[in-house]
Formats: C-alpha cells, structure tokens, sequence
C-alpha cells in the first residue's frame, strides 16, 4: 500500500499476515485482535511521539533488569491483571475443584524433597509465628489423592522470599512434599506476612503511574501436581491479612482464604491452619476446553 493513512494503516498491517511467510489460524487470530486493539488504543488516547518512545525505554528497561531472580514482565502482567486473567481463561473450575491463582515471580525449580511433617525453616526471625499446614487432596469424587507432590514456598517475616534476600540460606521457607495412602499433606512453615512487590524499578513506575499501591496480603503459595490430573497453581490467603480487599495483583479468591488458629497447648508450633484441595482428572479438563 502506498498511500498509508491514519484511516487505513490498521487494515494494511492486518492485510501484511502472511504475505511472505507461512503463519497458522491461531497466529493470524491473535495478531488480527492484537492489531485492532493496540492500534484502537492509540487512536483512543492519541499517543504522542514521546509517550511512544517513554514506552519502548520502559519495556526496553524492563527487560534489562529481568533475569533468573526477576521475573519484570510477569510483575508487570500481575499489576495490570493479565495473569490472573489467563490463569481464570486457562483454568476455569468445575466439579468443585480447587480454584487456581497466579504463579508469581518468585517461585525457583528443584526446591529441596522434604518428608511429611519436615519444617521448611532454615532461619528465624524474631517475632516469628510458626504454623503446622495440613490437609487432605481429593479428586472430584472424594476420594484421597496418593503420592501428589506439593511444591509450597512463601516470604519470610521479613517480607522477602529468600531468592531476593542475600540474608537468607538458600530455599528458606521452600519444599516439595508429597501426600501419603490418605491423600494427607502436612509440614511446618512460618505465618506468612504482607509485603510489597518489588518496586524498585518499572514495576515500581508502572503501579505509581496506576495510584495503586504495591502490597499483597500474606499467603503460601502452592503447586499441586499428579500424573492424571490437571496440575495446580494456587495460593493460600491469612484471613487475618491486611490488603485482602486490594491485592496489588488481583489474585485473592474467597475459596482461598484459609484462617491459621492458635495450636493447642503443649504442640510444636505457635498456629495451625487446615486446608484441603480438589484436583480435577486431566482428561475431563480436556474435553471441557474442547
């Protein structure tokens, strides 16, 4: 096209897919929807020239800074609510099922394979609560779920995970354990407290540049995964906890707030929080996205 205009530069990029290279029906879905929606907002807000050039040295910083430690990109997805969106796309709940929530940017790989009971804490904190986590994982019909591996990390009193906190051993408050015969979970862990995302860097700018604020109520997060059924990414919210109300990521859902009661006299830790999952057969899940 020759004679591009602000009235048809839309339509030429959209005609450019697949001119001179082979693209499926899902690629030419996305960039068709992405190109009238992108090119929409800019005619809604009338970008200037600087704006769009503040914009590419904002992503181009992001990505500078995002690293194995640091995930920029998912931390800019979780302010806007993109990826508690596709987490809700991706996983809608049915046969009462556990609801799934956002992976976040801190979860590492390979977390040390701990026994039932194991604690996770390399390190104490004054003013530390300790609480024994426990419950059982069924499927749809509810029965016990044997042999689920449950990957659980969570920020220590401090309000930092141990991967941004030089401080802290290495894995701090991070496990991989697994359900026994009874489809029974349970480990020691430390009352998990609010904190703000990092924002330190675009992050920081994009929430500023929202009026929001940063913090995240305490939670635990969970990945529950067994051959057969449709893996889980959750997380587990104190009922007790400040910004329930106002998660700087969208991420917090009724059916996930657990509440940590005092333990008994004479037991291990200070708390006890009981919480059951339901996880779904993948093969249902399948048809059901189908």
């Amino acid at each position: 096209m020759r004679n591009v205009t602000i009235n048809n530069v839309t339509d030429a990029v959209i005609g450019s897919l697949g001119k001179f290279g082979e693209i499926d029906e899902r690629q030419r879905e996305i960039m068709t929807s992405l190109l009238k929606h992108l090119h929409g907002f800019v005619k809604d807000v009338k970008l200037s020239h600087g704006e769009f050039l503040a914009a590419c040295d904002f992503l181009a910083r992001a990505g500078q800074i995002t690293d194995d430690k640091r995930q920029e990109f998912i931390l800019l997805g979780d302010i806007l609510g993109v990826e508690v969106l596709v987490d809700m796309l991706s996983n809608p709940v049915a046969d009462g099922e556990s609801e799934s929530t956002v992976l976040g940017p801190f979860y590492r790989e390979n977390p040390p394979v701990l026994p039932k009971g194991a604690s996770t804490i390399q390190k104490n904190f004054e003013g530390q609560e300790t609480v024994w986590v426990e419950g059982y994982v069924r499927d749809a019909a509810g029965n016990p779920l044997a042999g689920v591996t449950l990957d659980i990390w969570e920020d220590a009193p401090n309000g930092l995970y141990e991967n941004h906190d030089p401080n802290q051993p290495d894995y701090n408050l991070r496990g991989r354990f697994e359900t026994d015969a009874n489809g029974h979970y349970a480990l020691i862990a430390v009352r998990p407290v609010p904190y703000p995302i990092p924002e330190d860097e675009t992050a920081g700018e994009l929430i500023r540049y929202m009026g929001h604020h940063p913090n995240r109520p305490g939670h635990l997060h969970f990945i529950l995964s067994r051959e057969g059924y449709r893996p889980l990414i959750t997380q587990i919210y104190d009922a007790d906890s400040a910004w329930l109300d106002t998660d700087s990521v969208f991420a917090v859902k009724e059916s996930l707030i657990g509440r940590f009661e005092k333990a008994p006299d004479g037991a291990d830790t200070d708390l006890t929080l009981r919480f059951d999952f339901v996880l779904r057969d993948a093969a249902d899940a399948r048809m059901a996205a189908e």
